[in-house]
Formats: structure tokens, C-alpha cells, sequence
């Protein structure tokens, strides 16, 4: 491997952690936002979003994709259908973060790619190796012994996985980048979120603005929150293998179980430890057989003489939008 392609995967390295560090961590950030309900957050993070996206575009002049986007009704219609799950995602992840429920919120995006195998199952007939079988199998039996837990099914953490699954199989459909994605979704929540926010102030019911200046800029900064992680994402996932990707994908979640642990403070009794030990093991079992199924592959271009220590520019995998 060359020196220039070692500082590559080195860079690819950083913004991998990077973007995963800063989903993982933004949990912290939420309640800064009170007392602003989580809609009115949610309507801020879409209108903010907007504007920081833009000027983001504006600046590397990357606007030849709109004109091709609005030429085509059927990308369109998936850009909408990508808008509604991903504010259905939003919606409830800020309002799980303010209401006490990190912990049962980065359980969602652990099993998110569990969720993700069993859509590819039934929507798409995808064929699964025996690993996969038995992991969907145990992420199952996590999900019933949580449900005991918590005396009702994980709710929360199963709407989080579902839509984001359901996201990342219109993201697919779509075939957008990162920002240009995060743009067209954002400019169909525009209208609804602004009308909604100016329908909050005409009530007299907004906290932007009535808890100070500092506040307002924290309510405003919502749009580097969501983008920000998103362009170290897509300058990661054309620099390192997506199987790397995938594993660094972990972080986000593990980060957020930390921090619902040790920072908030909330309860983790003996059956959801037994729950979340079993999601553990279905993600572990998942891992070693997409790093075995990889190895393999690898050995196989090898033996046919190609080379498999250049890597190519490969199409990003998806990314949360916490």
C-alpha cells in the first residue's frame, strides 16, 4: 500500500470517528435545547438544516443534481417518503433523549442492522447465510426479553430501527449523496416546519427568541448538529472499505448507552442487561460473518490476480440521522 494511500485511509479513519463520535454524543446536546418542546426542536433542526445545507452546497457549486431530481417524479416521490420516516425518526429520537430514554433510544440503532436484514427478507427476498438467520433469531428473542423488562414492548426503540431501516431502503431507491440527500429532504420539511414554527410564535408559545439570545443560537445550531457529522461521513465512506464503515457504525449506539448509563443516571435492571447481552451477541455473531464473508471475497480477487489493497471508491453506506 503506498504512503499516499495510507494517509487516505488514515483520513477516512478520522472523519469515520468523527462522525460516528459526534451521533454518539449528541444526546448531550438535545436537552441543552429546553425548555423548547421536542416538535419545536424537531421544526428548528429541519429549518436550520436547510439553510446550513445550502450554504454548504453554495460553496463546493454543487447544484447540477436539483435540476436532474426535479426532471424525475419517481425520485421525488421516494425523496418524500425519505422526509416523512427520517422526521418520524427525528421526532421521536429528540423527544426519547429529553423524556429519560437514551439508554432505550441507542438500543434502536442496535439493532437497527438487525431490522435492516429482516426488511431485506421479506421486502426484497434477499437470501441470508446461516449466521444471519441465527442472529435475526436472537435479536428476536432480545426484543422479547426486553419486552418483559419493560413491561410493554420497546416501543421506542423499535420505531428508531424501523424507520431508520425503512430510510435506508428509499436511500437506496434514491441514490443521493449525503448533503444532496440531507438538502432534498430538508427543503420538503421546510414549508411545514416553518409554518408550524411561525404558528408556535403567533400562539405565543415559541421558545426561540424568549429565553435569550444564547438559547436562539443553540435552537439555530441545530443545522451544524445534523450536518456537520454527515460531511465527515461522506469523507469517510469514499476513503475506507465499507466493511470498516460498519464497524465503526457501533460507536454512535455504544456511545449513547454510555451516556444513558453513566451520564443520566438511568435504571438498568437485571432483565434489560440480559436483553441488551443478547442484542451484543447477535450484532458480534453478524460481525465475525460479514468479516469472514469479506475475508473471503478478499482471497478469492487475490487468487484471481487482483489487486485489493487500493481501495475503490466505493458508494457510501447509510448513516444515522440522530
Amino acid at each position: 500500500m503506498s504512503v499516499e494511500t495510507r494517509g487516505e485511509r488514515r483520513i477516512g479513519l478520522l472523519n469515520g470517528f468523527a462522525a460516528y463520535g459526534m451521533w454518539g454524543l449528541v444526546p448531550l446536546f438535545w436537552p441543552l435545547l429546553e425548555p423548547a418542546g421536542a416538535v419545536e426542536i424537531l421544526a428548528h433542526r429541519m429549518v436550520w438544516s436547510l439553510g446550513f445545507v445550502a450554504i454548504a452546497l453554495l460553496v463546493i457549486r454543487r447544484w447540477a443534481w436539483a435540476g436532474e431530481l426535479l426532471r424525475q417524479p419517481r425520485r421525488l416521490g421516494l425523496i418524500a417518503i425519505a422526509a416523512t420516516v427520517i422526521t418520524i425518526n427525528w421526532g421521536v429520537y429528540i423527544w426519547a433523549v429529553n423524556t429519560g430514554h437514551v439508554v432505550e433510544a441507542s438500543l434502536g440503532y442496535f439493532i437497527n442492522p438487525l431490522v435492516t436484514i429482516a426488511m431485506g427478507v421479506l421486502l426484497l427476498k434477499e437470501r441470508l447465510r446461516p449466521a444471519q438467520w441465527a442472529a435475526v433469531g436472537i435479536g428476536f428473542a432480545a426484543v422479547l426479553v426486553l419486552t418483559i423488562g419493560y413491561g410493554q414492548p420497546p416501543w421506542i426503540s423499535l420505531c428508531l430501527a424501523f424507520s431508520f431501516a425503512t430510510y435506508g431502503l428509499v436511500k437506496k431507491k434514491v441514490n443521493l449523496g449525503g448533503l444532496e440527500s440531507l438538502a432534498a429532504e430538508t427543503a420538503i420539511q421546510f414549508l411545514p416546519a416553518l409554518g408550524y414554527l411561525l404558528w408556535l410564535a403567533g400562539q405565543g408559545d415559541m421558545a426561540f427568541g424568549a429565553e435569550g439570545a444564547g438559547h436562539a443560537a443553540l435552537l439555530a445550531a441545530t443545522g451544524v448538529v445534523t450536518a456537520a457529522p454527515l460531511v465527515c461521513f461522506g469523507a469517510a465512506a469514499i476513503r475506507v472499505p465499507l466493511s470498516t464503515l460498519g464497524l465503526l457504525q457501533y460507536l454512535a449506539p455504544v456511545l449513547q448507552f454510555l451516556l444513558g448509563v453513566l451520564y443520566f443516571r438511568e435504571a438498568m435492571p437485571a432483565e434489560r442487561w440480559a436483553g441488551f447481552a443478547l442484542v451484543w451477541a447477535a450484532l458480534s455473531l453478524l460481525t465475525w460473518d460479514a468479516l469472514r464473508t469479506s475475508r473471503r471475497a478478499r482471497l478469492t480477487l487475490q487468487a484471481a490476480g487482483v489487486d485489493v489493497d487500493v481501495p475503490e471508491i466505493q458508494k457510501p453506506a447509510s448513516s444515522p440521522r440522530l
